[in-house]
């Protein structure tokens, strides 16, 4: 959901008028949030465990 939302921020005038789109930031849009959720997922359960 975020990396969609981020997509369109990023990349909406593409998307929309047909332009080229730039597939690593693509790619990076969905990375970067999958990434620090799961950081932050393994930091709690990190915290818990202590």
């Amino acid at each position: 959901m975020v990396g969609t939302c981020v997509n369109l921020i990023n990349q909406g005038a593409a998307v929309w008028h047909g332009a080229a789109i730039d597939w690593l930031r693509l790619d990076l849009n969905y990375f970067v949030p999958f990434c620090v959720s799961a950081f932050s997922r393994a930091r709690t359960v990190h915290n818990r465990r202590q």
